[in-house]
């Protein structure tokens, strides 16, 4: 499977099967606020219904990365416009940026350092899912050191006399301490209770987090590779023939410069799904330049295109672009034309392989 494709389908299955529940973390402040800034309430009304302060408030990340992330909400059916989409990345990634100053909705803190960089493991997961604290985990680590490595080892991972604790249920349903405190409270099968503050099962909590974290980050889904692995020259005739691209697109027009526009990731993502909106090198939001419609045409000869809303065995919907609704129900005198502006696209996933996908876009880098 190719990487870019892999990435998505990975990181769409565990959000998809993410859990909805909201469980207020041990010692932690249930919910808080998003920070002041511009377009805030967009965020609010179009994410905040689905996702807790936390989920944002955890990532750090680029205008690009935030752009991927929003895009890919909008794939699972988020009802965001190119103006909305535009809005919703430029407040997230002002507001929780990758470098830079934070804010807790009242007075901003200087971060003393740079977070780790993030990946795909950071959009995944429960909707209660642990933000690991740096400098807690760090507290966390000496008393993991006085306590735990002997049995358990330098990287939590066990050994003979302990646990992997990186798999363990107990630790991984942990939400601040939420599991492992009264664990240790009551103590190991073969030892005596453990005696830590709650500050330090905190602590521990954060560490533990963190070296599954830093686990799951050694996987092949972390970074994007080198995807410039293709044949430009075999590309090119792929574009120009088997392909059938030309028949909408051309190199010399709407795809002029196109690599200068976009990043190699990002082109790939806009040839295998283009319906997905991302974020140009200059840091702006791509726009939809197509929407699929339907055309309905009565008996009595009325036709009416919008986009659809519901379209099967029995019944039509639709809304025009003045947001007009129409339903109409199927017979055979009823005329339905659809009207799929990436259906060339969409046949190609049937057909075209792994090569195909990546000379066309070393092809593609060449736009420059």
């Amino acid at each position: 499977m190719y990487m870019m494709s892999a990435m998505q389908l990975i990181s769409r299955y565990l959000l998809l099967t993410a859990s909805l529940a909201s469980v207020v973390a041990w010692g932690q402040t249930p919910s808080s606020p998003l920070p002041e800034g511009a377009h805030r309430e967009t965020v609010q009304r179009a994410c905040s219904s689905c996702h807790a302060v936390q989920m944002f408030s955890g990532r750090r990340m680029t205008r690009q990365q935030w752009g991927a992330t929003v895009s890919d909400m909008i794939g699972r059916g988020a009802k965001v416009t190119d103006d909305e989409f535009d809005e919703i990345v430029g407040y997230l990634a002002t507001a929780f940026p990758l470098n830079g100053d934070t804010s807790a909705g009242t007075a901003a803190t200087k971060q003393t350092k740079a977070p780790r960089k993030p990946s795909l493991i950071d959009q995944a997961g429960s909707q209660d899912k642990q933000i690991v604290d740096e400098d807690a985990a760090a507290l966390g680590r000496t008393v993991y050191i006085a306590q735990c490595i002997t049995c358990h080892g330098t990287r939590a991972r066990g050994g003979s006399r302990g646990a992997d604790l990186v798999r363990s249920v107990l630790v991984l349903h942990d939400r601040y301490g939420s599991t492992i405190g009264p664990y240790l409270a009551k103590g190991h099968p073969s030892t005596k209770p453990v005696d830590l503050t709650k500050d330090q099962v905190v602590n521990l909590s954060h560490f533990l987090h963190q070296q599954i974290g830093d686990t799951l980050r050694t996987g092949p889904y972390n970074n994007v590779g080198n995807i410039l692995v293709g044949d430009a020259k075999a590309g090119e005739l792929y574009f120009e023939g088997a392909g059938g691209c030309t028949r909408c697109h051309s190199a010399t027009g709407d795809l002029a410069h196109i690599a200068s526009k976009y990043d190699p990731p990002v082109l790939q993502q806009k040839f295998v799904f283009p319906e997905n909106r991302a974020i140009t090198k200059q840091g702006t939001a791509s726009r939809q330049h197509g929407v699929a419609t339907v055309t309905v045409t009565t008996s009595s000869g009325t036709t009416v295109t919008g986009e659809p809303l519901n379209i099967d065995d029995f019944n039509v919907s639709l809304r025009d672009a003045t947001g007009r609704y129409f339903s109409f129900k199927r017979s055979p005198d009823l005329k339905v034309e659809k009207h799929n502006p990436y259906a060339g696209h969409e046949a190609l996933l049937e057909t075209y392989t792994d090569k195909d996908i990546h000379d066309v876009v070393s092809y593609l880098e060449t736009l420059q």
